[in-house]
């Protein structure tokens, strides 16, 4: 570990770094191919960033989030006006079982949903301020890491991180999800999205450090809220070059106003064996830039740049 800690880092852990397999063979297709990567060392956020931080970079800064701001109708074209007011995707439990192929069945636009109204005009963060900020867009985070001096972590650095040292196992602590019937991350438990049994104690986001840290000392890095990374999303892990082309590649084209998108990691209160078993380090999936929603968050690196 170096001698040189970042003014900001004082609950940060340090990550080793070098060589690891990332990725997976055994599990969803973007995943593929499980392959040798290499990072160097850094240091990382022990915990998502919380309502409590974010609240302090918006009073310093007064900054305004995506969520907060009015839509431009031309970059939503078809868009009903109701639309295009500010607000963001809440999760809404369904009444009975649906077809979960189509998620409009369980997200809904919520006009004035932000990240200190997570399920919209009348909520507050009372009793939350130690659980993740929610509701962040891409840009709202890297806002954060850059007042905080700080950065977010590209894929590798994330998977590395979450991974706690265990090559190869399936989980940041481990190959078994409840070792003794413990549960070690926050996650659905029940048939989604109609019914939470809720067996881990949380039936939305839970207090960072609820659950042990993984073997580099960090907490939920599986489960509670994904987490953004800086890398641009393709299908599988083949390597895109950074810039336009990238960007244009992360688009989705089954979207009537394609965004680019980025690299979540993490999984989060709603994955589910059921539905979405993404609660681990390989898992990853894509995230439009622009879009806040009920179990997206974000943690910062920072990079020593005396570091091998």
């Amino acid at each position: 570990m170096p001698d040189l800690v970042p003014a900001a880092g004082l609950n940060m852990a340090w990550i080793a770094g070098g060589a690891f397999a990332m990725g997976s063979d055994r599990h969803y297709a973007e995943e593929r191919p499980s392959h040798q990567v290499s990072v160097k060392g850094f240091w990382m956020d022990e915990v998502a960033v919380t309502n409590a931080a974010f609240a302090a970079f918006v009073a310093a800064t007064g900054y305004i989030t995506v969520a907060e701001r009015p839509l431009d109708p031309a970059t939503y074209p078809g868009a009903l006006p109701g639309m295009l007011m500010p607000g963001a995707l809440v999760f809404r439990m369904t009444e009975g079982p649906v077809d979960t192929s189509d998620y409009r069945h369980w997200w809904a636009w919520t006009p004035g949903a932000c990240w200190s109204h997570p399920e919209g005009p009348g909520s507050t963060l009372d009793g939350r301020q130690d659980h993740p900020v929610v509701h962040v867009a891409f840009e709202d985070a890297e806002a954060y890491a850059h007042w905080a001096g700080k950065a977010l972590p590209t894929e590798a650095e994330w998977e590395c991180a979450a991974r706690g040292g265990l090559e190869g196992a399936e989980f940041a602590w481990g190959n078994e999800f409840t070792p003794a019937g413990v549960h070690l991350a926050n996650t659905w438990q029940g048939p989604f999205p109609w019914r939470n049994f809720a067996t881990d104690g949380f039936a939305a986001t839970c207090p960072v450090r609820s659950y042990p840290p993984n073997g580099y000392g960090l907490f939920e890095m599986c489960g509670n809220t994904w987490e953004w990374t800086s890398d641009w999303f393709a299908a599988r892990h083949d390597p895109l070059k950074p810039g336009c082309c990238a960007a244009e590649a992360s688009r989705d084209p089954r979207q009537s106003s394609p965004i680019p998108r980025k690299v979540v990691k993490g999984g989060s209160f709603l994955c589910a064996p059921s539905y979405c078993r993404r609660y681990r380090p390989s898992a990853r999936h894509a995230q439009m830039i622009d879009t806040g929603m009920s179990h997206i968050g974000f943690r910062c690196i920072w990079r020593d740049p005396t570091a091998a």
